[in-house]
């Protein structure tokens, strides 16, 4: 996700993103080890993400935008390449 944002909605909808992600990083236990949350719980934080992400979706495309951005580093070569082609000529 860019860290461009576009409303204060959208700045707010990130941070809890962020926040309930590394919540959910922090309470995951090791393999084989049961999890502390219920699994109601867990449920209920799976709906969360998915209200979150309904919700930057409205906002990304009443901007004009999509959400198929994705990050990259400044020295990473671009994926794509313009081909010049050249309408041949018409021997008649």
């Amino acid at each position: 996700m860019s860290t461009e944002f576009h409303s204060k909605e959208h700045q707010i909808l990130a941070t809890l993103r962020k926040v309930l992600s590394e919540v959910v990083r922090d309470t995951t236990p090791p393999p084989g080890r049961p999890h502390p949350l219920k699994p109601q719980t867990i449920e209920n934080v799976k709906h969360c993400f998915m209200l979150l992400t309904a919700r930057e979706k409205e906002i990304i495309e009443a901007a004009g935008e999509t959400m198929d951005k994705r990050p990259r580093y400044a020295d990473e070569p671009k994926k794509s390449h313009v081909v010049q082609f050249t309408k041949p000529e018409n021997k008649d």
